[in-house]
Order: C-alpha cells, then structure tokens, then sequence
C-alpha cells in the first residue's frame, strides 16, 4: 500500500516512521531539559497537538525513558538516566577518577562511587569500584540522589569540614554510611578562612558507602582521610592536565 499524496511527509519523500521518531525524540529532549514539564508545556514547546504528545509520552513511559509521578509532571525515567550514565562513564572524569577508586577499596575495602551534578537538586552516580567484604554496597551506578541531606549533596555543595570530607548515616538508605569528598579543578578549591566552603561546583564527588555496623565513627574518619587524599590528588591531575593543553 502506497502513501498518500496528502501525508506532509511523502510530499517530502520522508517516510512517516523518521517523523514519529523526530517528534519522541523532541518529547525526550524536553522532558530532561526542565525539571518539572506537564503535558501542556510539551505540547506547546514541540509544537503538537497534546493528544500525539500524550500518545508518544506514553510509549517513551512505558520503555522507561520517562516517567510521570502522581501530579502529571515528567521526568527522566530510569532507562534514559542508567544510558546517560554509561554514556557519561566513558568520559575523561570517570577514567582519570578510577585508579583513585580502587586504591580507595584496597585501602579500606568498601565500595567507592564517583558522583557529577545531576538535574537540579540532584547527584547522579557515574561510576564504581565494588568493595571487598562480603557484604558490601552495590548497584548505585545510573542512581540519582537528593543533594539534601546527604554526604554527596554537602560535597557537592562544597560543604566539607575541616579535613575536607562529609560524613553522614543513614541519609539516604537506612543503616548505611557514606563518606564523601569533592573533585575539582586546581585554584577552584576552599579559600582560607571559609570554614571548609568552596566556591563554585565541584566536577564530582567521590563518596564510600558501606553498612553503618563497620563504619564507627573513628573508622569513618580514618576513611574520610583517605578520601579526601585521593579527592585532593585527582582534582590536582585536572588542573595541571587542564594547564598542559592550555
């Protein structure tokens, strides 16, 4: 069966299914372009009739690249932020940030993530070295997290104490400790007398998360030493890399 004359893509040789595929794709774009959009603002900013947009919303939530909480408001869904996370995995901060990580592991044994700034008020966990105990934290990668109230949300604000880490339990799952400390490029870190703040945003974040049970609060420091030696020593690679290419 031939096309129609009538179809505005014939007339332009272009096959129905690529303009299906422009307008799910422009949906996409808008959805994890903005923090909260309903069905209305993706309608009117990709230019559809809000019954084609419901249609090809519902198709990109059923596979997982959006999703739609109780008010009507879309958000990336999970398959759309673990893609962007393999995708960001292969970036230069995540490799430069991985012989950091395992020396972290051998030294203290629990797993140690590297985080980056997410969509507002968020940190999106790019990458991971699995720790060594038996049991230990995993599955966080392709993970986005509230900044509030966590250790990560506070390195990434630049909150740390005076030995440059952050400490909390049970911030974002029960029974769990995270320590973590910020990455960033050289001459970008805290200044003196700022009580541990630090202008600007971080790159990342590495953070180790282990059971609450191993990480007393003595331990956690001596952990958070660690980190935040290792954190320090990656940020210094950026800036002289950063100054080598300049």
């Amino acid at each position: 069966m031939g096309l129609s004359a009538a179809d505005p893509d014939a007339s332009r040789g272009r096959p129905a299914p690529t303009r299906t595929v422009d307008r799910a794709l422009a949906l996409l774009a808008e959805v994890c372009s903005h923090d909260q959009v309903n069905l209305a603002d993706c309608a009117r900013r990709t230019q559809l009739p809000p019954s084609t947009a419901l249609r090809l919303l519902r198709t990109l939530e059923s596979t997982g690249f959006v999703r739609r909480d109780s008010g009507g408001i879309f958000h990336a869904g999970p398959r759309m932020i673990q893609l962007g996370a393999l995708s960001y995995g292969r970036q230069n901060l995540v490799a430069e940030a991985e012989p950091a990580m395992r020396l972290i592991v051998s030294e203290c044994g629990e797993s140690t993530y590297l985080a980056v700034p997410g969509t507002v008020g968020t940190a999106l966990y790019v990458g991971m070295v699995e720790g060594t105990y038996s049991v230990r934290h995993t599955s966080w990668v392709g993970r986005t997290v509230s900044t509030e109230g966590t250790a990560v949300g506070a390195a990434m604000s630049g909150w740390t104490g005076p030995d440059g880490f952050v400490a909390m339990r049970s911030a974002v799952e029960v029974d769990v400790a995270a320590v973590a400390a910020p990455v960033r490029r050289a001459g970008t870190g805290p200044s003196a007398g700022t009580g541990g703040t630090a202008a600007g945003v971080p790159m990342g974040v590495i953070c180790v998360v282990g059971p609450s049970y191993r990480l007393d609060e003595n331990r956690l420091h001596d952990v958070g030493m660690i980190v935040s030696r290792e954190a320090r020593a990656l940020s210094q690679r950026f800036g002289t890399d950063a100054e080598a290419s300049a």
